[in-house]
């Protein structure tokens, strides 16, 4: 069996902003990416000053929330993939911080 293997350089992210339904994020490699904050529940459910406050990790091939607990990979916005967060750990999540509000 054959098997074709692809290696792919992430390029690494230069600045990152939102909208009230879009996270954008452009990279050093001259391209930007906007995809919908559906995707990812806990940045569609955070304040403008929650979604502003991230920081780089993995050399610059991901984002982290820390106020949010939330990451996201270079790789998986490229490949066009959403939060893979569970319906019930997003619920939990959204009660801990009703609680603490």
């Amino acid at each position: 069996m054959l098997t074709l293997k692809i290696e792919l350089e992430i390029p690494a992210v230069l600045s990152v902003s939102t909208t009230t339904d879009t996270l954008a994020v452009d990279l050093d490699d001259g391209r930007s990416l906007s995809v919908p904050l559906a995707w990812y529940p806990r940045l569609m459910n955070a304040t403008r000053e929650e979604r502003e406050a991230w920081r780089l990790i993995g050399r610059g091939h991901g984002l982290h929330w820390d106020a949010l607990d939330e990451d996201i990979s270079v790789e998986n916005l490229l490949a066009g993939h959403r939060s893979g967060e569970s319906q019930h750990s997003f619920e939990r999540w959204l009660a801990s911080r009703s609680a603490t509000a």
